[in-house]
């Protein structure tokens, strides 16, 4: 199973919660894990939140103004995302490919919802609620859209992801997809909207996050670049800055 660390927390951010739900088993095959980001006084400086790419679709929700929220994708790079000093955000990481909606922005969500989902009707149930209440509005929210077939399992996907750790290479992926490159990169691109050779990388950076296994990478060179690139830190650094 894919399981993605898709945020990489300050140390030294002591006042700043970070809270993950796994979400229910029916959903399972469609949501990783809901997400709670807020903080408990306000900071002395602006917080920098390091988005770690994991080709999951997020859905946010902005609790000190509802109006801003909607679905957006990460690159296939970390972004450092400036919070401000006061925020509180409550989300479902959806699983790669999982989203089939066209109302889909990539990088941070800071303007209001414009878009005909509801998005801003969950937005407004959700403030003020506890965050166990919140994932049963959100898993309603995702069985509607599920319903309505804007979430919905990604069948090459999940075959990728069902020989994650024999995938070595863009050949890999489609192997395990049962699809020729061709195919590969337009289902990839639309799913995702990742090409084949940036979600590779995305796989194998997750690969090392999780399990330390850099047995992806041709050495120990190729690892630290790979890897600095992705995240703009250098592996040492990344590990003493961030919690991941």
């Amino acid at each position: 199973m894919y399981d993605p660390a898709g945020n990489a927390i300050a140390r030294d951010a002591a006042v700043v919660t970070f809270v993950e739900a796994a979400p229910p088993a029916a959903l399972g095959h469609l949501v990783h894990r809901f997400v709670s980001l807020r903080t408990d006084v306000e900071l002395d400086e602006d917080y920098r939140f390091h988005a770690l790419p994991d080709a999951c679709t997020y859905l946010i929700f902005d609790q000190r103004d509802p109006r801003i929220c909607g679905a957006t994708r990460l690159r296939a790079s970390s972004q450092e995302l400036d919070l401000g000093r006061e925020f509180h955000f409550t989300n479902v990481r959806l699983m790669p490919g999982a989203w089939a909606g066209d109302d889909v922005g990539e990088g941070p969500v800071e303007d209001g919802y414009r878009g005909d989902l509801p998005f801003r009707e969950v937005a407004r149930r959700l403030v003020g609620l506890d965050f166990a209440a919140q994932q049963r509005v959100l898993s309603r929210f995702v069985g509607w859209l599920a319903e309505k077939g804007l979430v919905r399992p990604e069948p090459a996907i999940a075959r990728i992801f069902a020989h994650v750790d024999d995938v070595a290479s863009v050949a890999d992926m489609a192997s395990a997809a049962c699809l020729s490159p061709r195919q590969l990169q337009r289902s990839l691109k639309h799913s995702t909207g990742l090409a084949p050779h940036d979600f590779l990388k995305v796989l194998r950076l997750q690969r090392t996050l999780r399990s330390h296994d850099h047995s992806a990478y041709a050495d120990q060179s190729h690892f630290i670049r790979s890897f600095r690139t992705a995240t703009g830190y250098t592996p040492g650094r990344f590990g003493a800055t961030f919690d991941v």
